[in-house]
């Protein structure tokens, strides 16, 4: 924001009599941040995200005000980051499905690298295989048999095209041997709340959302996407104990703005959630939800944005995946 004073009057005077406009600058950040999240919320990303603004406003010394724009797996609120100003008053909080829109959708009105600046990955965690704990399997070698019997009676859920949790139930297809849909949602929210009633048969999504309700019995959690047992919920068998070896996989989330964000603003956004993201009770939250948090400059972020589309292009090339 700019801000203009003219010198006038004495103050002129002393200036040898000449008008003088002087253009100040206000240090930015002078007013509140909104951060957009694609998503509903009560998921994974949502969590995340208000996690991160909060410290966002405590090392930045202004608001940070979360703002949930749901649709178009993610699409509405991500057009909302790009058509505001670079100005950094606007940012917006997603997870990996972000990068890979335009691998599994056919029509998406940006591209998701290009027409947005990185400025900081924050945290990445396992996830978890759950259904309906009115099923009576209890492993996923009883639920592939099944599954190759009665194909009909399957459907996976996703929080939404491209997310991990996607990704891991292609791969979950390819290495059963199986083929069986998957129903984006526009959240893990939803999507959850449909497993838990049995409507939905499987879904693999975030721990951070997922352990929760598998601790209440509102989901059974059949394994966890890590190679060996989380101690955060060690009594949750790997895929490889309960029957998929291979069946490995990490979510991640991160803050990006539009593209042109002045590199200060990202520089400055990046430092502070780097140190804040470290705080002790801010790794204490996120290992009791089996989540770490990550420390990186915004060129590794960018880096990293790079392999990870070229990782999952391979994937989805090799299960013949069709953008939808």
């Amino acid at each position: 924001m700019r801000r203009r004073f003219l010198l006038a009057g004495s103050g002129a005077a002393a200036l040898g009599g000449f008008p003088q406009v002087a253009r100040a600058e206000a240090a930015w950040p002078n007013r509140p941040i909104r951060m957009v999240i694609p998503y509903t919320p009560g998921g994974a990303t949502d969590a995340m995200a208000r996690l991160t603004a909060q410290k966002m406003s405590e090392r930045l010394g202004v608001n940070v005000v979360p703002e949930n724009r749901a649709g178009g797996s993610g699409t509405v609120g991500s057009m909302a980051v790009i058509q505001s100003p670079a100005d950094g008053y606007t940012v917006l909080f997603s997870a990996s499905i972000h990068v890979l829109a335009r691998l599994v959708m056919k029509s998406v009105p940006y591209d998701p690298v290009t027409d947005f600046t990185p400025v900081a990955r924050v945290g990445r965690g396992p996830m978890l295989l759950v259904m309906p704990p009115s099923l009576p399997q209890t492993t996923i070698t009883e639920v592939v048999a099944d599954a190759k019997a009665h194909p009909e009676r399957w459907t996976f859920a996703t929080s939404g095209l491209g997310s991990a949790g996607h990704l891991a139930s292609i791969a979950f297809n390819q290495l059963a041997g199986l083929n069986l849909p998957i129903t984006p949602y526009r959240g893990s929210s939803p999507a959850l709340a449909d497993i838990a009633a049995g409507n939905i048969q499987l879904m693999i999504d975030p721990i951070l959302a997922t352990l929760p309700l598998a601790r209440g019995g509102q989901v059974r959690a059949l394994s966890i996407t890590t190679e060996q047992r989380s101690p955060v919920a060690p009594e949750i068998p790997t895929g490889a104990e309960a029957g998929m070896p291979g069946l490995v996989g990490a979510s991640w989330y991160g803050v990006w703005g539009p593209r042109g964000l002045p590199g200060e603003i990202v520089r400055k956004i990046n430092a502070g959630l780097r140190e804040a993201m470290f705080e002790p009770a801010v790794v204490k939250r996120l290992t009791e939800l089996g989540f770490e948090p990550v420390a990186e400059s915004p060129e590794d972020f960018a880096r990293f944005i790079e392999a990870d589309v070229a990782r999952n292009t391979t994937l989805l090339r090799a299960a013949n995946f069709q953008p939808e």
